[in-house]
């Protein structure tokens, strides 16, 4: 089975300067519920459907199964994702032994950035930079299904 481990985070500094690479992201949800979600995803120009199933307890490890498909797979499908469209820039940014995947936020959202690393367990050690924030890991309101209903704009904080 595919797995992913991965430790969230609010990002609170600079990090841009220290980023190799950035991407555009636009994803929509065909089915979500119960933490489960079959989501389709255009990268610049390139499309996937991931499969995701339930997060364990701590929020950290999850079954992921992702498939690259045509760009203009993706965007028919996109036209019966479920309301709510995620759109924003990833950048990665190396630290030590891990790459940290940072996203900026837009549209609904905007105003949020949050970082993820991707581990191979899940008490892998990690260096954490200094823009890094507050652990979010298992919290669900940071969860893109979830944000595509109660995007960050509502929540007040």
């Amino acid at each position: 089975m595919h797995y992913e481990i991965e430790r969230k985070f609010r990002v609170t500094g600079d990090f841009k300067s220290q980023a190799t690479n950035v991407t555009h992201i636009m994803q929509g949800y065909i089915a979500s519920g119960n933490g489960r979600t079959v989501r389709v995803r255009i990268r610049d120009d390139k499309g996937y459907l991931t499969i995701k199933g339930p997060s364990g307890a701590a929020g950290l490890k999850r079954y992921e199964f992702e498939q690259e498909i045509t760009l203009a797979d993706a965007m028919d499908l996109m036209r019966i994702c479920e309301p709510g469209i995620i759109d924003k820039h990833r950048y990665l940014v190396p630290v030590g032994a891990h790459v940290f995947e940072v996203d900026v936020f837009h549209g609904d959202n905007e105003g949020l950035v949050m970082a993820e690393v991707e581990l191979a367990s899940e008490d892998e050690a990690y260096e954490r930079p200094l823009w890094l924030g507050q652990e979010v890991t298992g919290d669900r309101r940071f969860y893109n299904a979830h944000m595509r209903r109660y995007p960050y704009k509502m929540w007040g904080e």
